[in-house]
């Protein structure tokens, strides 16, 4: 499905992702989901629990998954 986000094995759509950023300005992918609501809701508690990291929420490129 080109520019609906990326299929898993189980062919659902997940276009969101959190990513973590630690204090070095690594980046991380932490998980996908279905809607940003979902992601954004996971970067909120995880943002709560951490110390030196930052999480956003992203949607997935459309050039990077055809």
């Amino acid at each position: 499905m080109p520019g609906r986000g990326a299929m898993t094995d189980s062919g659902a759509v997940l276009p969101w992702m959190v990513i973590r950023r630690d204090d070095n300005g690594s980046r991380y992918r932490v998980g996908r989901y279905a809607t940003r609501d979902e992601a954004q809701k996971i970067a909120d508690g995880l943002d709560r629990q951490a110390r030196r990291q930052l999480y956003r929420v992203e949607r997935v490129s459309q050039s990077t998954h055809p």
